[in-house]
């Protein structure tokens, strides 16, 4: 039954995938025209960007209903993915190449006299929406999951900063300044002022019953989603990442900004708007603590509602609730989502404890990203006590203290470990007496992998072109099929193909290299060896090592005579990465690279043997 207004004017009415040049063309044209409120004679590559970004945007959403009203019809199990990070990268190529569109898109832009289409490509800033490797893990699985036709959403925050914009001062030391991404407006996103909810912080909680509780009173904080349609490859299934944005419940107070009291009048909306200013907010003080705890529930509360939202649709009892829904908790960060949804059964669902902690037990699984004690999550009891007084008393009442890691192993059925050492680690060290009582079977291993078409073929096109051409066939054959990647063994001894390999590889020193000297005026030399180490900075990532022993290095070179120097391989070390504003020591690292780097390149001893470089503002498109 069609639910509104006659069906043949609806339909009719709808628009399909615009692939012919023609049509690509004239909705960019009313994009700039309607969108952007601007012509031919004021359009510049920031506004032709908007405008084709919105032009696809288009293709993306009709792809997208048509997902969510298929899996409203199947009414599949679906997949959630919580993660304070996605490291998403610049979406317009992503979509483009997952579209099989690029071509005449760039051919609709020369048409409307902007030649350099990757210009206009790599105008768009990256989302800043993460930082290092549980941000890009983050990214791959939803990637993966749509190219696969699972249905899978990821759940996030709408950083209004990021993490922050990395710049490195004359004395070598990391300085952080806000990262504005938001700033011309984001094209891709979608807002939904419809889709909103309450959460709560602070208050009382009431005993009553048979471990239930009425938790009144405190601050209560709007949750306002907005959706980011990510794209399958080569297919129309086109999942979502929702994410949220934190509003204040009453916002402006008239009266108080009558009164006189300015602050009063907005403190409420600047209280909400924290919520989501800044990724990993700097916990050195109770404050910064209080706020990565508040950001960590509200992100887990709206998308616990979100999810039994769409749960309730079904009809279904909420017996079968594990058989519709499975939450992945990427880290330690969403483990809150663990008594947040035992409050909703027991509390609001009436759900007897028993029953509702057995449901839990078949939603949840379990990423751990580390063996470090000291980076698993524990919170302060009076902390958690004056901001969750419910939770609090549900974890206590399953016989824990406030440590997250241990929490989400005993409301998840399965946990996983990133890579094989790592997972092994994890059974013998900090989860042993978990797998001592609930055996190994509960534990495994799950490899980070990466997703082809976002880390190979748009990040190293060259390569990809060669894969294609050696395999022959579609390239979209091996990139949704990396077994076919076995094609290439027979072709390892071939000089040809040897030599074909090495000039790719030669090619992307030099778009590295000239990237250098555009942003730090430091020219390299392109036959040396490149040692890169990019990621987070950390202690335990070991870049402390990495620099002691380039001085290592440094000072072997420098005892050797001038002609024993030119028997060493040239090298170029390059560092990147970002420090947490809090963490000393990472970022003491960081200046230590810069300062051994200003020793080593002005030295014309080693000129031309060994660079050292630390490059700024790590990102995906870096």
């Amino acid at each position: 039954i069609w639910p509104r207004g006659d069906e043949a004017a609806w339909k009719s009415g709808f628009r399909g995938v615009e692939t012919d040049l023609a049509s690509i063309t004239k909705s960019i044209v009313g994009h700039v025209q309607t969108t952007l409120a601007r012509r031919a004679y004021n359009i510049d590559e920031e506004g032709m960007y908007r405008a084709i970004a919105y032009s696809v945007r288009d293709d993306l959403i009709v792809n997208w209903n048509e997902t969510q009203m298929l899996y409203t019809k199947k009414s599949p199990k679906r997949a959630y993915y919580l993660s304070l990070e996605f490291l998403m990268g610049r979406t317009l190529d992503n979509a483009l190449l997952n579209l099989d569109l690029k071509e005449n898109y760039q051919q609709a832009a020369k048409t409307l006299g902007f030649e350099d289409f990757e210009e206009l490509v790599e105008s768009e800033r990256d989302a800043a929406l993460g930082n290092g490797g549980l941000g890009r893990l983050a990214a791959c699985y939803i990637d993966s999951g749509t190219t696969c036709e699972l249905p899978l959403w990821g759940y996030g925050l709408r950083y209004h900063y990021g993490m922050f914009w990395q710049q490195i001062s004359t004395d070598g030391s990391q300085v952080e300044a806000p990262d504005p991404w938001l700033n011309h407006a984001n094209p891709w996103e979608v807002h939904r002022p419809d889709v909103t909810y309450l959460i709560r912080f602070y208050g009382y909680a009431e005993r009553y019953g048979d471990k239930k509780a009425i938790w009144s009173g405190g601050q209560e904080v709007l949750a306002v989603a907005y959706d980011v349609p990510i794209p399958g490859s080569f297919t129309r299934n086109t999942n979502n990442l929702r994410l949220w944005d934190a509003k204040p419940k009453r916002g402006f107070d008239l009266n108080s900004f009558n009164a006189g009291d300015y602050e009063k009048a907005v403190e409420s909306s600047n209280s909400a708007d924290a919520l989501t200013r800044v990724l990993y907010p700097n916990d050195n003080h109770m404050v910064g603590k209080e706020l990565r705890l508040k950001q960590q529930y509200f992100w887990a509360a709206a998308s616990l509602a979100d999810i039994i939202r769409r749960f309730k649709q079904l009809g279904e009892p909420w017996a079968k609730f594990h058989e519709h829904v499975a939450i992945q908790l990427n880290d330690t960060h969403p483990t809150i989502a663990v008594p947040e949804l035992m409050r909703i059964f027991v509390d609001e669902e009436d759900i007897p404890w028993d029953e509702a902690w057995e449901i839990i037990q078949k939603v949840f699984c379990y990423t751990n990203h580390t063996v470090l004690p000291e980076a698993l999550e524990k919170w302060a009891v009076p902390l958690f006590q004056q901001l969750l007084p419910r939770h609090l008393q549900i974890i206590f009442d399953l016989g824990l203290l406030a440590s997250m890691a241990n929490l989400a192993v005993l409301g998840s059925h399965k946990v996983n470990g990133v890579a094989e050492l790592h997972s092994e680690l994890v059974k013998t060290t900090i989860l042993k007496d978990f797998v001592d009582f609930y055996g190994p079977s509960k534990f495994g291993n799950v490899t980070n992998g990466i997703t082809p078409r976002r880390w190979l073929d748009q990040c190293n096109p060259g390569l990809s072109a060669l894969i294609t051409e050696t395999l022959g066939g579609s390239k979209t054959e091996w990139l949704k099929d990396l077994t076919k990647l076995q094609g290439l063994l027979a072709h390892a001894e071939d000089p040809v193909f040897q030599k074909k390999w090495a000039d790719v590889k030669t090619q992307n020193k030099q778009r590295l290299a000239h990237f250098i000297e555009q942003t730090l005026g430091v020219k390299l030399n392109t036959s040396a060896l490149f040692d890169i180490q990019v990621k987070r900075i950390h202690e335990y990532k070991r870049q402390s090592m990495n620099i002691l022993g380039v001085i290592h290095r440094y000072l072997t070179i420098k005892a050797l005579s001038a002609e024993e120097r030119k028997k060493v391989v040239p090298r170029v070390i390059l560092f990147g990465g970002k420090a947490a504003p809090g963490y000393y020591m990472a970022k003491l690292v960081i200046r230590l690279i810069n300062n051994v780097a200003k020793v080593i390149n002005a030295d014309p001893d080693v000129q031309d043997i060994l660079t050292v470089l630390f490059v700024p503002d790590y990102s995906v498109s870096l």
